[in-house]
């Protein structure tokens, strides 16, 4: 699957924002990825196409569910998520958030395998919507590379 060139570009200039998060916001990326058995920078380019990295953002959709937090945990998993004691003011929560969301990417990850199609599905089931979101992950997950190169570059 390769990224459009509009989202090549857009990923690459927001690449150094992905990358400058605070030691501890990373390291609840990492922690959460170990935990759940996830990528640590899948998990970061999901919050950057979900919310362009605000702990704090809200969305409701046309259908009328909300997407909560940094990672956009919608609220069809609500019910779920409350046997576990989890809440809307949980998902608001960046690092809560994180680690809620490597829990939904495992899931996708169990039902399709390690495979675009689970990143695709931390976002719809459907195949076109999670074909299009997994092709702008992949083009966020490029930047970011590029990102870390050019770095290591310049050292």
């Amino acid at each position: 699957m390769r990224p459009n060139l509009r989202a090549t570009v857009v990923a690459s200039l927001t690449a150094a924002t992905i990358t400058a998060s605070t030691p501890a916001f990373a390291d609840c990326f990492d922690d959460a990825a170990t935990y759940h058995h996830v990528n640590a920078d899948v998990l970061r380019a999901i919050a950057w196409e979900e919310s362009n990295n605000r702990a704090d953002a809200r969305r409701t959709n046309t259908n009328g569910s909300v997407d909560y937090g940094l990672m956009q945990i919608n609220s069809v998993h609500l019910d779920t998520l409350a046997r576990f004691g989890i809440g809307t003011e949980d998902l608001m929560v960046a690092c809560k958030s994180v680690y809620i969301a490597a829990w939904h990417l495992q899931r996708q990850m169990a039902k399709y395998g390690n495979s675009w199609a689970a990143i695709g599905a931390y976002h719809s089931a459907t195949p076109a919507l999670r074909d299009a979101y997994a092709s702008r992950i992949a083009a966020k997950l490029t930047a970011l590379k590029d990102a870390r190169e050019a770095r290591q570059t310049r050292r």
